[in-house]
């Protein structure tokens, strides 16, 4: 069984690795595209190195996507964890037909649903419960209760349907284009100009209304 990324500190690198591993700061990791690390972590010896500089490239970013799509802190740590576990697992069978950082995406997506739908499972509770439950705890996170505009804006995400809310969190916050979100969520691209439209329209009435 592969190991986690949680353990790749175990695994074998050359010495010029591990100096350069701890000489980059997380600016610096950024001087790799992501197509050169992927050509590392095709050599055996590095692939550890490798692909530790892709999780400190991509992990901040996939951590937000996640954060706002399941809202608690620890919930994300968790589902941003099992989403490099994934691409740990999956990366030997990557072909290069997305972008590294799409594919990623679209498996923290995936993730990030599957986390909210086991948490009604477990709990019995129907999809409203659970974005109810998900809106209350917004008035936890200090960054937003000292904001009012953001908590409201939150709020009103939160009453849109998942998938909308996910397309949405893409294009306003990430400003993705909407050709990389097709690839991330297998949507059409006008489909998702529809569906952001549809999204942008719920939440100014919530903002307006509430």
């Amino acid at each position: 069984m592969s190991k986690k990324p949680n353990q790749l500190s175990n695994g074998k690198q050359t010495d010029s690795d591990e100096k350069a591993v701890a000489a980059r700061s997380s600016s610096a990791d950024h001087t790799y595209t992501d197509l050169e690390l992927l050509e590392i972590f095709q050599d055996p010896d590095r692939r550890h190195y490798a692909f530790n500089l892709i999780v400190r490239k991509h992990q901040q970013k996939i951590y937000y996507h996640v954060r706002r799509i399941v809202i608690d802190h620890d919930d994300a740590n968790d589902v941003v964890q099992n989403t490099f576990i994934k691409a740990w697992n999956g990366l030997d069978h990557f072909k290069g037909q997305s972008q590294l950082y799409t594919w990623l995406y679209r498996i923290a997506t995936n993730e990030s649903l599957n986390h909210l739908r086991k948490k009604r499972t477990s709990f019995f509770l129907p999809l409203v419960n659970v974005e109810k439950q998900l809106s209350e705890s917004l008035h936890e996170d200090p960054l937003l209760s000292a904001d009012q505009l953001q908590l409201k804006l939150q709020k009103a995400i939160l009453t849109l349907p998942e998938r909308q809310r996910v397309v949405f969190n893409m294009r306003y916050y990430d400003e993705m284009k909407y050709e990389e979100m097709a690839e991330i969520l297998g949507v059409t691209t006008g489909a998702l100009k529809a569906s952001y439209h549809h999204a942008v329209r719920k939440i100014e009435k919530y903002i307006t209304g509430n």
